[in-house]
Order: structure tokens, then sequence, then C-alpha cells
């Protein structure tokens, strides 16, 4: 399992209260870590069935585009290619899809101190570039999780549905919304 340490970024609480200032200095601590991460993964068990990743590291370049200046972003895109050359590409992508508000609730209830700071307009911005980017992917097999309501976290009967899901998966784009229809 791979998982994103974003308690371990020094950066990050000053991030969150002052984003212009230190935006490049947290993308490029998260850059280095995934990509680090990706080099461990490559040198390890090539034969392990099944790895899990919290992080796709194509998306990292969705946030330096939403927080970084011009001339920073073309800074971080040198470091990220020369970083990604070699990652390896995903056999299934999910993305967890929700809307602002439920994000918003999910941050306050998971009660990280520097996260309380972050604003509803930058989440919104941030989520709609997350369904963009989701709406024209096409590197490889992909499910968009309508997560809204689901509590993958703290209800087992949700996890257990989307792992079911998954499992039955073919490859290609697919949505799940296991909520009312509003047929």
């Amino acid at each position: 399992v791979l998982l994103e340490k974003s308690n371990e970024n020094p950066f990050l609480d000053r991030f969150y209260q002052n984003p212009r200032q230190h935006a490049l200095s947290t993308q490029l601590f998260f850059l280095f870590q995934r990509s680090q991460q990706l080099q461990e993964l490559r040198q390890d068990d090539m034969f392990e069935p099944v790895r899990v990743s919290d992080f796709l590291i194509d998306k990292d370049q969705l946030f330096a585009q939403q927080n970084l200046d011009l001339d920073e972003y073309e800074l971080y895109l040198k470091v990220y290619r020369h970083l990604t050359m070699d990652a390896p590409t995903p056999d299934l992508v999910i993305y967890l899809q929700a809307p602002t508000e439920v994000l918003l609730d999910r941050i306050r209830k998971r009660g990280i101190k520097a996260e309380q700071h972050i604003e509803q307009s930058y989440l919104e911005n941030i989520n709609n570039t997350y369904a963009e980017y989701f709406h024209y992917y096409e590197k490889t097999s992909l499910l968009i999780v309508n997560s809204g309501e689901m509590d993958l976290v703290g209800n087992d009967d949700d996890y257990q549905l989307l792992v079911d899901y998954i499992v039955s998966l073919p490859s290609g784009t697919h949505y799940f919304n296991p909520g009312p229809s509003l047929l």
C-alpha cells in the first residue's frame, strides 16, 4: 500500500495559511515524496499481486496548476518530467467524487488542524479541476464513484459495496452511483 504522507510535509501548514508564499515548496515536497515512493515500488517485489496507492502521480500537476505562478509552474514541470519519466501506469484509477460541501464536512470531521484553513472557494476550484481532468482521463481503466452519500471510512457496508463493485469490473471507464436515483 502506498499512502500519501501529507503529515510529513513540513510546508503544508504554512501553505494553508499563506498559499501564494508556500505553494512551490509544498508542491515540490509532495512531488519528491511521491516519486520516491514510486521508485521504491519499482525496486520491490514485482510479483506482488495487488498494490494500492491513495495518490496518482499524474494528478499532482492539478494542484500545481491551481497554486503556482506561471514561472513556478514551468520550474515545477521540469522537475516533474524528470522525476516521473518511468512512473508505472496503474491498472485502475478510482476517483472518489463528492460535492464540495461534503468534502468540507469530511475535512472538518477529520480534524487535521492545518486543513481547517481550507477555503470553500479553493476546494471548489480543486473539485472542478478534478472533475474535468477525470472526464477526459484515458490513460488506464477508470472508476468514478459518487461518494457523496457513502462513508467508506466509518461504514463497512459502504466499503464492501465498493470493493465488490471493483472486483467485478472489466477494463474501461465506469461510474458507480450507489445513492438514490433522481430519475
